[in-house]
């Protein structure tokens, strides 16, 4: 356990630039202490102690925000940035070196009984607001966009966008035209919604132009 905690700090280290000692990130950061606690709940939930596990887990929600279920199995090197709001369900896993941002949420989709949650490989990237719901895996390597909704498996070395989450890379190449995940400048499917309605409202209007004024376009007034 302790092993794992080095781990942890230093991967919060290596990842986040506002880091400026270990001491800051055992003693101020909430999502180290979410982890942390999780480890402890860990412990006593694969022991039988389901009490005493929810109970440590459901202290870190109320002190972090931050709601890992204490039947998940979670590698080294877990990076909760900012932290608030993320959920990770109960048979979720994830892998080593992932990086998991605030919103996020590893859950179900209410259809499934038993195993009902996703599982993360090594080194993925959920980014914030993010949903990845039911019982399928995404591979290694792989980024999930800000607010992208992921219901189906991800590959590996991929990067999945949008709502319902598609593919636009994979092993380096780009599937569609898109910037890359950056966690600014990714596809806005709402704002694409937007801007089609906006050019179809600009053709009625021209429309209605040429009704009223014997077939002169509204730029020729």
């Amino acid at each position: 356990m302790f092993d794992r905690i080095k781990e942890d700090i230093k991967s919060i280290k290596e990842r986040d630039p506002a880091v400026k000692n270990g001491f800051e990130v055992f003693f101020l950061y909430p999502s180290f202490k979410a982890i942390r606690s999780y480890r402890t709940a860990h412990w006593f939930y694969e022991r039988g102690h389901y009490f005493i596990a929810r109970w440590i887990s459901q202290r870190s929600r109320k002190k972090t925000g931050i709601e890992i279920h204490p039947g998940a199995k979670i590698g080294k090197g877990l990076f909760i940035d900012h932290g608030g709001a993320v959920v990770i369900g109960e048979t979720s896993t994830i892998g080593d070196n992932c990086t998991i941002y605030q919103g996020a949420t590893l859950g179900g989709t209410g259809k499934e009984t038993g195993k009902r949650h996703p599982d993360l490989g090594h080194n993925v990237m959920v980014g914030a607001g993010a949903k990845v719901l039911g019982p399928f895996k995404v591979g290694d390597n792989s980024k999930i966009a800000a607010n992208a909704v992921v219901l189906s498996e991800v590959p590996h070395n991929s990067t999945a966008v949008g709502v319902p989450a598609r593919i636009v890379k994979r092993d380096g190449v780009r599937l569609e035209e898109t910037s890359d995940l950056d966690q600014i400048n990714i596809p806005d499917p709402l704002a694409a919604q937007i801007e089609q309605l906006s050019k179809r409202i600009k053709l009625l209007e021209d429309e209605i132009y040429i009704l009223k004024h014997n077939g002169e376009k509204s730029e020729d007034l």
